[in-house]
């Protein structure tokens, strides 16, 4: 197991995250951002509290749950986990950032641009992850990234927040057979 980044890291890369997001959009006036259940979600609001702060702004924040959006639904568990999906705003013109803790294979993002287009038509879609690991299957690439972590097919990402799992860190392990 080992230590990628520690609390004040996390910190700073959603800092600097929110910082890009802002530069390249010049402003908050279109955006709209929506986490990725569970921990994209976590992530995004706390980029909602750095960029209100940056642009005093209220940024609308959303919610997406994307497991009956899956390729792999029946691969992933029996019986899985449906979470609550929450916009609560027009998606129809607005720039929105999709977030999430990790980006991997590309296929949970997929799923989500599913999802998405179920809600309404934005005017672009741009993507925010606190890690990106590489491995892609599909072709997709992050706009805004935290860290590039290089990592082997052998290992696993564990991003784990305050407020889903009681610590903050991230960290990359062999996994287990």
């Amino acid at each position: 197991m080992k230590p990628v980044l520690d609390a004040p890291s996390i910190e700073r890369a959603v800092a600097r995250i929110a910082h890009e997001i802002l530069e390249k959009n010049k402003g908050a006036q279109e955006l709209a951002l929506i986490g990725i259940q569970r921990r994209g979600v976590v992530l995004a609001r706390r980029l909602q509290q750095a960029m209100a702060a940056l642009a005093q702004a209220r940024i609308p924040l959303g919610i997406l749950d994307i497991n009956l959006y899956r390729d792999d639904l029946t691969k992933v568990a029996e019986q899985p986990i449906i979470h609550k999906t929450e916009i609560n705003f027009e998606l129809d013109g607005k720039i929105v950032v999709l977030v999430d803790d990790v980006l991997y294979t590309g296929r949970t993002i997929r799923s989500a641009l599913d999802a998405l287009v179920d809600f309404g038509r934005p005017k672009r879609i741009e993507l925010a992850v606190l890690v990106d690991r590489g491995h892609r299957e599909l072709p997709i690439r992050a706009d805004f990234v935290g860290k590039n972590i290089p990592t082997n097919e052998n290992e696993i990402v564990h991003v784990r927040f305050l407020e889903t799992d009681g610590r903050e860190e991230v960290i990359v392990e062999e996994r287990v057979a």
